[in-house]
């Protein structure tokens, strides 16, 4: 079961933005960890940015000052603002839950994610 829905991908050339969307149904998010990842084709899946539920957060090297995590718990919606996008971010994006940043394990299962694709 996925707990989570990514949504928000598409196609943007390079130096763009998009900005992704996680919304839960059935619980609150308010308790805990939320994190993206995203998986390149023919590259392992790789940890992007989590948010925790006192609102720290962290991001990968290859996204820091460009990728903004936020999450608004009366929406019960997380975000990841992605500014100057670069062809080097295309992926799935997928977003979990889990009990803390970084998150080891998630809450029920990958869900399909969301494609970005930059590219002129």
């Amino acid at each position: 079961q996925v707990p989570v829905v990514e949504s928000g991908g598409g196609l943007v050339q390079p130096g763009g933005s998009l900005r992704l969307s996680c919304a839960a149904s059935g619980f609150t998010l308010d308790y805990y960890a939320i994190g993206w990842f995203r998986q390149a084709p023919g590259k392992e899946r790789e940890g992007v940015s989590c948010i925790s539920s006192d609102g720290s957060t962290n991001y990968t090297d290859s996204v820091k000052g460009r990728f903004t995590i936020s999450r608004d718990n009366a929406r019960n919606t997380a975000y990841l603002q992605m500014n100057t996008l670069k062809p080097e971010d295309t992926a799935v994006y997928f977003c979990v839950v889990g009990w803390r940043c970084p998150i080891r394990a998630i809450f029920g299962s990958w869900g399909p994610g969301t494609q970005v694709t930059v590219s002129s």
